[in-house]
């Protein structure tokens, strides 16, 4: 009887194997946090002002950033490209949601030879950015403050504050969506 009842429990062992075999888990879906990001998507031009101080003389500059969703909608990315006082650049950016965290991502590498990596929080219209970077030595903190005015356009603003010092605007401007 045991052996009978041994070899009915290795069957059912079996089939629950093979079934399980046969639907193997979902694959994950995107949350509902990257649905904001959304208003993202799309190619930007951008045009604005850098104040005269830390990042050099000031003037103005433009740039045209294209953003577009990773295979899988996990990930946004985006290549970007802009000229100024100091010259030109290209960049890439990889944005996300940190679901452990509960906040965005971004990290960007760029033709300076610079990454950034920040968190993101959205209140409404509003999005912030910060993060915190070592240079000359000293830390500096800087938030990238981006208002939403309309499906096609948003304001931004990057504040910067050195060690011990004070927030200043490094540059602000608008964003048009193509």
């Amino acid at each position: 009887m045991q052996r009978v009842l041994g070899t009915i429990a290795f069957v059912l062992l079996v089939f629950a194997v093979v079934a399980s075999a046969q639907n193997p888990p979902a694959a994950p879906k995107p949350g509902p946090e990257l649905k904001k990001l959304d208003y993202f998507v799309g190619t930007w031009t951008e045009e604005g002002d850098i104040k005269p101080g830390m990042m050099g003389p000031g003037g103005k500059f433009t740039g045209t950033d294209r953003i577009e969703w990773m295979e899988g909608g996990f990930f946004l990315i985006g290549h970007g490209e802009g000229t100024s006082s100091t010259g030109t650049d290209k960049g890439i950016s990889f944005w996300g949601y940190d679901t452990e965290k509960k906040v965005y991502t971004f990290n960007e590498f760029n033709s300076n030879g610079e990454s950034i990596a920040a968190t993101g929080t959205v209140d409404g219209d509003t999005w912030t950015w910060t993060n915190e970077s070592t240079m000359g030595g000293k830390v500096w903190k800087t938030r990238y403050i981006v208002k939403q005015l309309s499906p096609t356009s948003y304001t931004f603003k990057l504040d910067m504050q050195p060690e011990g010092g004070q927030w200043a605007t490094a540059f602000e401007g608008k964003a048009t969506k193509k």
